[in-house]
C-alpha cells in the first residue's frame, strides 16, 4: 500500500514538473516553440520519476542486504549451539572438532570471539587429572609412561587443543584489535600453558594449577591478573610481562624457578605468600602501587610510574 502511495505521489511530482517547466520556458522563453517546451517540461518530469526509481532500487537493495545478515547471524547461532553441543560428545576427534569450529566461528564472525573464549575457558575448567601430573608435576612429558588410562591421555589432547587455541585467539603482535579479551580460568588444570606476548584484558586464574612450563613472556594485561592460590608447579616465565591493571600472587605456591627479567606491575601488587625459592630478576612496581604483603621478603622494585 505504501509503495503504491509513493509511486502515485512521484507521477503526480512528475506531471507537476512537467507542467510547470513548460509554462515557464513558454513565458520566459517565447521564442521557444510549444513542442519543444512540452519535450524539455517531458524530460524535467521524466528526471523526477528516474530519481525515485533509483531511490526504490537502493531501498531494496538495503532490505537485501539486511535480510541476508539477519540469516547469516542465523546460521552462525545454529553453528555455534552446535559446535557448543558436540563439546559433550564422547569421542574425543568430535570435541576437537567442535573446537576448530568454534574458533572458525570467532574468526569469521567477531562478535563471538569472547564468547568462544568463555567456552573454551570453561572446558578447560572442567576438573581434569592425569598420572603424569602425580609424576612429575614440574614436567610431565617426562613422566614414565604408565599405559592404563587411555581415555585421560586423549582428554589431555583436547584439553592442549583448547590452550592452544585460546592462545591464537588473542591479539598479538601487529594485531591491532582495540577489544580486551577476558579469561577465567579458576580453577582449572593446566599444561605447559603460554600465552606469550598476548594482549589481554582480565585474567582470572584462582586455585588454578599450572603443570610443567608456564609461559606468560611479554604478556600485557591491561586489567587484574589474578593469580590467587594458584599453584606454579613447574617453572614460570613472566620475563618482560606487563600487569597494567594489576596483580595478586596471594597464597600461590611457586614450587620452580621464576623468571621475573623485566616484568613490571602497577595500580596494585598482592604478595601476601610464600616468595618462590628460586627466581632471577624482580618484578618492577611501579610509583604509587598498592602493595599488600611482605614486600621486602619479594623480588621487588619500585621506579616511578
Amino acid at each position: 500500500m505504501r509503495g503504491r502511495i509513493l509511486l502515485g505521489a512521484s507521477v503526480l511530482a512528475a506531471l507537476v514538473v512537467t507542467a510547470c517547466t513548460t509554462v515557464v520556458l513558454m513565458l520566459v522563453e517565447p521564442a521557444v516553440s510549444p513542442a519543444e517546451a512540452i519535450k524539455t517540461g517531458g524530460l524535467s518530469g521524466g528526471a523526477v520519476v528516474a530519481l525515485y526509481a533509483l531511490w526504490l532500487n537502493d531501498r531494496r537493495r538495503r532490505t537485501e542486504e539486511a535480510r541476508h545478515e539477519l540469516e547469516t547471524e542465523k546460521v552462525a547461532d545454529e553453528r555455534f549451539a552446535r559446535s557448543v553441543e558436540l563439546l559433550g560428545n564422547e569421542a574425543d576427534q568430535v570435541r576437537v572438532g567442535a573446537l576448530h569450529a568454534l574458533v572458525w566461528l570467532a574468526e569469521s564472525s567477531p562478535r563471538y570471539k569472547q564468547t568462544v573464549l568463555d567456552v573454551l575457558c570453561a572446558y578447560l575448567r572442567r576438573p581434569f587429572s592425569h598420572p603424569s601430573y602425580a609424576l612429575r608435576a614440574d614436567d610431565p612429558d617426562q613422566a614414565p609412561a604408565t599405559g592404563g588410562a587411555p581415555d585421560a591421555d586423549l582428554e589431555r589432547q583436547v584439553r592442549l587443543t583448547a590452550q592452544r587455541l585460546i592462545t591464537d585467539l588473542l591479539p598479538w603482535g601487529m594485531n591491532h584489535d582495540p577489544r580486551a579479551y577476558h579469561l577465567d580460568l579458576t580453577g582449572a588444570s593446566l599444561e605447559y600453558f603460554r600465552l606469550e606476548g598476548r594482549r589481554i584484558g582480565r585474567l582470572t586464574a584462582r586455585r588454578t594449577r599450572f603443570y610443567g612450563i608456564t609461559r606468560l613472556g611479554g604478556v600485557e594485561a591491561s586489567k587484574p591478573a589474578m593469580f590467587s592460590g594458584a599453584s606454579f608447579l613447574g617453572k614460570v616465565d613472566m620475563r618482560d610481562s606487563r600487569f597494567g591493571g594489576g596483580v595478586s600472587f596471594q597464597g600461590a605456591t611457586f614450587c620452580g624457578e621464576a623468571v621475573l627479567q623485566g616484568a613490571s606491575a602497577a595500580t596494585f601488587v598482592d604478595v601476601d605468600s610464600t616468595p618462590p625459592e628460586r627466581h632471577s630478576g624482580v618484578l618492577t612496581v611501579a610509583e604509587g602501587t598498592r602493595v599488600a604483603g611482605d614486600r621486602a621478603s619479594w623480588p621487588l622494585a619500585c621506579t616511578p610510574a
